[in-house]
């Protein structure tokens, strides 16, 4: 696996006009090589690679990225950098952009030998995390599939006069028992009024009776996330909580009906977006219909009004429209998927009918 993704990375070496590769990002540390410690880096030219890592992962390195050679930094590891970039005649070295505060660079260009010319990369690594293998896709379904057991569970729990926090440690400690590293993201467990904010995390409410309960979460399961929405009404719903759920739920089956290769990120958000607009709402769905996810939570490509990138096959996506009123409560409906030759196939499979815990 790390072998061809380290092919992958080579072959973009020459667009940079570049000798040679510094990769600083942990999750793309993991990713080209495999090792899961907390700190290292990798040193990547077209012909060597290089993990230089502390004393704590000299034996677990070589165990989980036996495609680079293990070298054991000293104190200053920019030091080692240079020394192995100057024995391999590396004049050009790329780096991370994206990844490296101004400070971290002036100590790097000061520290790297005059005849080695520090070169700006953006994105590289992340253009080849856009499109998932099937032993990537493996671990994600299981992801999902942890996300949707922890929805079936929470279902039982749930009751009024619960606060949000308990409810949100009841899912993060399910999921944690069933093998997750962590939550993908501070679960979201909002309600009532406090539905109405996309982003609500999980506070001290206390959940009433005949509210929307919104529920946001994931699991970061061997390395990669899954992000599930459901919303659910504690008590007896109104007819005006029908309506902004049936319209959601209308909404988001259109973007997953619709999604298929070849369309911009702008057209798959407009699926769903014209539903809602049409319904009255647009001016209350202010953020994009989904986002990339894998190894982190948000990814490439946006299903969102400025989004560019072209689907394709291999690309994981949400699908999350939502209706949010201040002052009354929202709904968001959220499914995984991914981007196939002929369309998109759900990874998530959690019910969307409208629960009512009564």
């Amino acid at each position: 696996m790390t072998a061809k993704r380290l092919t992958g990375l080579r072959g973009k070496l020459p667009a940079l006009q570049a000798d040679a590769i510094l990769v600083t990002s942990a999750v793309n540390r993991r990713y080209i090589s495999g090792f899961t410690g907390s700190s290292g880096m990798l040193l990547i030219s077209a012909t060597d690679s290089w993990l230089l890592t502390d004393f704590r992962y000299m034996t677990q390195a070589p165990q989980q990225a036996p495609d680079f050679t293990v070298v054991e930094h000293g104190p200053k590891w920019i030091e080692n950098v240079r020394e192995l970039a100057a024995a391999a005649g590396i004049r050009k070295l790329a780096f991370e952009q994206d990844h490296v505060v101004f400070s971290s660079y002036t100590a790097w260009k000061e520290a790297m030998s005059p005849s080695i010319e520090l070169v700006p990369a953006s994105g590289v690594i992340e253009e080849l995390r856009l499109f998932k293998d099937e032993a990537e896709l493996a671990v994600i379904r299981e992801s999902c599939a942890l996300a949707d057991e922890t929805f079936k569970h929470i279902l039982g729990f749930i009751k009024p006069g619960l606060r949000e926090r308990e409810v949100a440690l009841e899912m993060e400690m399910f999921m944690r028992s069933r093998g997750a590293t962590s939550s993908s993201f501070d679960t979201i467990v909002a309600s009532g009024e406090r539905s109405a904010l996309p982003h609500g995390v999980a506070s001290d409410r206390v959940i009433g009776n005949n509210e929307f309960v919104k529920l946001d979460f994931g699991a970061l399961y061997n390395g990669y996330c899954s992000d599930l929405t459901r919303t659910i009404v504690v008590g007896k719903p109104t007819d005006r909580h029908r309506e902004i759920y049936d319209i959601v739920l209308e909404a988001q089956l259109a973007a997953l009906a619709g999604i298929k290769p070849g369309m911009t990120g702008r057209e798959a958000d407009a699926l769903a977006r014209e539903v809602i607009t049409r319904h009255g709402y647009g001016d209350k769905f202010g953020h994009g219909t989904g986002h990339g996810f894998g190894m982190e939570i948000h990814e490439a490509p946006r299903l969102s009004v400025g989004g560019t990138t072209v689907l394709k096959p291999g690309m994981t996506v949400t699908v999350e429209p939502g209706i949010y009123i201040p002052g009354f409560g929202g709904v968001r409906i959220e499914d995984d998927i991914v981007i196939t030759e002929t369309g998109n196939s759900l990874l998530t499979s959690s019910p969307k009918t409208l629960f009512i815990l009564e």
